[in-house]
């Protein structure tokens, strides 16, 4: 598959994760992982895809180290789709991305929510900075920056923006 990225945006890292799982049914494949899936069988009954979907899908995730592809039968051979650690470093996002769509209904319409395991109330789940525990939803308190490895072009987007230059970010 021809990659979406544009040229300018190769080195951002929004882009560049996008491109692994901003598709529909990577995300719901990858949360169906996290609900403990692995088998072929169970993510396709689970979401209703088609197998050729769905192998592309799972290839895709193995290739790009988010799935493992391990034998669990031998006669025939059939592979169960284990999460990487980093497929597990995504929980997170999958929790933050269903988190902000409950946020748009009423409470009785949720047909999912997160809740803790010991003692089955719902959290709200927020991103923090992990250094002063702040809620990075306000985007006037916190502003994307050129980083260490950033372009001309990168650096000049963002001190344009943010009114400082990016070697002080």
């Amino acid at each position: 598959m021809a990659s979406r990225i544009r040229l300018e945006d190769r080195e951002c890292p929004l882009s560049t994760t996008v491109q692994h799982v901003g598709e529909w049914w990577t995300l719901l494949i990858l949360h169906d992982a996290f609900d403990g899936y692995t088998r072929f069988d169970q993510f396709q009954e689970s979401l209703g895809i088609s197998s050729s979907m769905l192998t592309t899908r799972l290839k895709t995730l193995v290739e790009d180290g988010l799935l493992e592809r391990r034998p669990y039968q031998t006669n025939p051979v059939r592979h169960e789709y284990v999460l990487t650690e980093l497929g597990h470093s995504l929980r997170p996002v999958i929790v933050t991305l269903a988190a902000w769509g409950n946020s748009r209904l009423p409470a009785a319409e949720r047909s999912m929510i997160l809740v803790d395991a010991h003692s089955g109330q719902e959290v709200e789940p927020v991103v923090v900075d992990a250094r002063t525990g702040r809620r990075l939803d306000d985007s006037d308190d916190y502003v994307f920056a050129a980083g260490p490895a950033a372009s001309d072009a990168m650096r000049s987007r963002y001190t344009t923006r943010t009114g400082s230059p990016a070697e002080e970010a």
